[in-house]
């Protein structure tokens, strides 16, 4: 019997880009898409690295699978993938000689029987950072909410928001945390304490008066590896282990977390060329790419940071631009909300009653 529901992973090339993310969301395990015909043979598989470079291409979610392929095919021709009958010990050498994470297996036909993920035959090493979570903001914009309790305590799905956070920074196999506090820290503290409640080791960065996103991290000596930072009015499924491997491979003092945001104009927009009208676009869907407050910094960026001095991290970031440091951004394809607005918070409430705060 399968291990997944192989119609759950699939896409056509016609489909948009979004059903893929769809697709890939179904489970954390293997994060990927499996591209078939009308017969349901496979053609390709996309995954989650695909849909990030596609992003970066300026392709939008919503065009269709084909397009992102073509991106694919320029980098791998062929599907990798096994037949269903291959001896199980030769799993893990077909995956690492050809560098994937999954190996869909096929009957005869060509149709996805199931999918190996590389986790279940090698498990998957600890992660060689440690992390940050900023929670001393006042969350002026979420009061009475915030009056009597700090934003990253507020309850979603039963338990603090922050509380999810710690929980998947423990789970993608982090083993240390700081968390920067200052108004109502002792909420925070007394929850949380050194962590051994939640299988974490939990310290505290206290600011006497704001410090800002990275003005916080002066208060802490510089990490011996690579520094996870995310905001602690998050909440996300990002791959923690892909973000890491991506800001590796690009060999980044600054790896930038980015989310796909669009903005539709409600007017019909006109491009002039001096009095010439060259083109008009009825209500234009515009499309940002927006920070989505999770950085990985490594410790020479600390040598920019100075003791005691407000600096959030745009601020950080202009500055090690200016000086010729390699920033690289990382898009990320996973749930994510930032929950700055009521509105945002009674959408955290009501995607946790769906349970899309959690990746199967």
């Amino acid at each position: 019997m399968p291990g997944f529901n192989i119609s759950e992973l699939s896409a056509s090339l016609h489909d948009s880009i979004q059903k893929v993310i769809i697709c890939i969301d179904k489970s954390a395990r293997i994060s990927v898409a499996l591209v078939t015909d009308d017969q349901g043979r496979l053609i390709n598989t996309i995954t989650d690295g695909d849909v990030r470079r596609g992003i970066l291409n300026g392709i939008s979610l919503n065009e269709k699978v084909s397009k992102l392929l073509s991106i694919k095919i320029a980098i791998r021709q062929e599907p990798v993938s096994a037949p269903d009958d291959t001896d199980p010990a030769l799993y893990l050498q077909i995956m690492q000689l050809n560098r994937v994470k999954q190996l869909p297996l096929v009957d005869k036909e060509g149709r996805v029987t199931d999918i190996i993920p590389l986790c279940d035959v090698l498990p998957p090493p600890k992660l060689a950072m440690q992390a940050v979570v900023m929670a001393g903001g006042r969350g002026t914009r979420l009061q009475p909410l915030t009056d009597t309790i700090p934003k990253p305590m507020l309850s979603v799905g039963g338990r603090p928001l922050m509380e999810g956070t710690i929980a998947k920074l423990r789970d993608a196999g982090i083993e240390r945390v700081d968390i920067s506090t200052n108004y109502r820290a002792t909420d925070i503290i007394n929850h949380f304490g050194d962590g051994k409640d939640f299988g974490i080791d939990v310290n505290y960065l206290h600011e006497d008066s704001p410090l800002g996103t990275a003005g916080a991290l002066g208060l802490m000596p510089p990490p011996d590896k690579t520094l996870l930072v995310i905001n602690g009015d998050i909440i996300t499924q990002v791959d923690y282990a892909a973000m890491l491997a991506y800001h590796n491979e690009h060999s980044a003092d600054i790896t930038v977390g980015v989310r796909q945001y669009g903005v539709q104009v409600p007017y019909g927009v006109i491009e002039c060329s001096g009095p010439n009208v060259c083109k008009l676009t009825e209500k234009p869907n515009l499309t940002f790419l927006i920070n989505a407050g999770i950085y990985l910094l490594e410790p020479s960026v600390f040598a920019f940071i100075e003791k005691n001095k407000r600096m959030d991290m745009t601020d950080l970031i202009q500055r090690l631009l200016d000086k010729g440091r390699s920033v690289v951004s990382f898009p990320i394809i996973e749930y994510w909300l930032d929950i700055g607005q009521p509105a945002d918070y009674a959408q955290a409430q009501h995607d946790a009653e769906l349970g899309k705060h959690k990746r199967q």
